[in-house]
């Protein structure tokens, strides 16, 4: 309203005034029980365990990772039956060590992973990789005989050494195959290779030591697929060497049905993430998931989609069960590790 004596173009200037005031300091609603955000006080000196729990609090991805340590507490509190899913990436990396000591522990209850998930565990039990650099021009290392993997070296007398290995192994199964008419499913290959591995730093040496089930039904997309080529087209002989991926589809399947509950890991994407979460439709839903992943939604693959996603499909039961970290899963695996699997052990 125009004031008293006070021009009226003074009148416009005002109401533009208000209308800015009151667009930047529009009344809020209260957020009643809402957790204030706060990181570490490192003041206080430092305890790992308050340290983790501090993520909650911290915000960003750092809150997603508070939640997945919670999430995966909250699956071992129930007893779920865990599938952890991993890329060949994170056996390449450290973090195989991490997964074989969920392996060891019986922490985990079934695996799921891709070709380089199980040759590259038992390669390193032969010869260890090493770190390298991510700048390394490819064809100078194609000249040395040395393949990259990220930021790590794998020279390729690893795999010479590891052919050495398999042929006999191959061997040793084409004779039970013809012996006994039974075509191993690529779950039993991965037991039976277990069992030839003598190294306790193995993923594989406690997963055949615990009957902890691996599934890998692209088992021939890695050297794993080279040795079996040369094996039956070296010597027509072996041609008749076989594996079955049908029936460990039922054992998945199986598992995750008779499960009273399920939780799901997976760190990474691709065939692994959709295998765990499709075997979990059967039981409509998986009852708790975390995702680690720096992959995103935008282009529609199975590999950046969100939990809620998989809800849409029934392939996990609720949203309030799940979370994605979007981070590099080396550096945030460790951290869940050390909060959600630590804890109960100390």
């Amino acid at each position: 309203m125009q004031g008293i004596g006070m021009p009226k173009d003074m009148d416009v200037e005002y109401e533009k005034l208000k209308m800015a005031h009151d667009a930047n300091y529009r009344p809020s609603q209260s957020l009643k029980g809402a957790i204030a955000v706060e990181g570490y006080d490192f003041e206080k000196g430092f305890d790992l365990q308050k340290f983790l729990k501090a993520y909650g609090t911290t915000g960003m991805q750092a809150t997603n990772l508070g939640k997945a340590i919670e999430t995966i507490k909250e699956m071992r509190k129930e007893n779920a039956t865990v599938f952890l899913a991993y890329n060949s990436n994170m056996v390449s990396s450290g973090v195989r060590e991490i997964i074989a000591y969920l392996v060891k522990h019986k922490m985990v209850h079934a695996l799921v992973t891709t070709a380089g998930g199980v040759e590259e565990d038992v390669i390193k039990t032969i010869k260890p990789f090493v770190i390298g650099d991510f700048k390394a021009p490819g064809k100078g290392l194609r000249a040395k005989g040395i393949n990259r993997i990220g930021n790590v070296f794998v020279p390729n007398d690893r795999y010479i050494l590891f052919e050495k290995m398999m042929h006999p192994f191959l061997a040793k199964l084409l004779e039970e195959q013809r012996r006994t008419g039974h075509i191993h499913t690529a779950s039993e290959f991965i037991h039976k290779l277990g069992a030839e591995v003598k190294d306790e730093r193995s993923i594989y040496y406690w997963a055949t030591k615990n009957n902890i089930p691996t599934f890998c039904p692209a088992l021939t997309d890695g050297s794993i697929g080279d040795m079996m080529y040369f094996f039956k087209q070296a010597d027509r002989k072996n041609a008749d060497f076989k594996l079955d991926i049908s029936e460990d589809m039922v054992r998945l399947v199986n598992i995750a049905i008779n499960a009273e509950k399920t939780g799901v890991i997976v760190l990474g994407g691709g065939f692994i993430k959709h295998h765990v979460v499709n075997a979990n439709l059967y039981r409509n839903g998986a009852d708790y998931a975390v995702y680690i992943s720096t992959e995103t939604e935008e282009g529609g693959s199975d590999s950046g989609a969100t939990p809620d996603e998989a809800v849409s499909w029934g392939k996990l039961k609720g949203k309030d069960t799940t979370v994605k970290v979007f981070a590099d899963a080396t550096i945030a695996f460790p951290l869940v590790v050390a909060g959600a699997f630590m804890e109960r052990k100390q």
